[in-house]
């Protein structure tokens, strides 16, 4: 568990499609096997110390004679952003994906001191 106690909390949070692979044939609507697509977050403005992000689906168009095989998460987390990273298996055909984040942590206050 993560305790804020710093007074100047920070929130965000964003949205973007991943891919549309069913328009030009991309590996996660034609491929099999492991596939996996990685994309990067930058944060607007800096935490003062790695933040927690909550990642999750909001749009899913997946090939229903296939099995439905999908993992998202959030790596490689700092305090200016994080790797937004989708993956699917097997014979999973996804077509498209849009993937939602929110982010909270400290922000830097003018009152921290940092000691030498």
């Amino acid at each position: 568990m993560q305790k804020l106690t710093n007074n100047r909390i920070g929130v965000t949070q964003g949205s973007r499609v991943l891919f549309s692979d069913y328009v030009d044939d991309g590996p996660m609507w034609t491929g099999t096997g492991p596939r996996e697509q990685r994309f990067d977050v930058a944060f607007e403005e800096a935490f003062a110390s790695i933040p927690n992000v909550h990642v999750g689906l909001s749009m899913w168009d997946i090939d229903h004679k296939r099995n439905q095989r999908m993992d998202i998460a959030a790596e490689n987390i700092s305090e200016k952003g994080f790797d937004l990273v989708f993956r699917t298996w097997g014979d999973s055909r996804v077509a498209r994906v849009r993937a939602n984040w929110m982010v909270i942590g400290p922000l830097p206050n003018e009152d921290d001191w940092e000691l030498y």
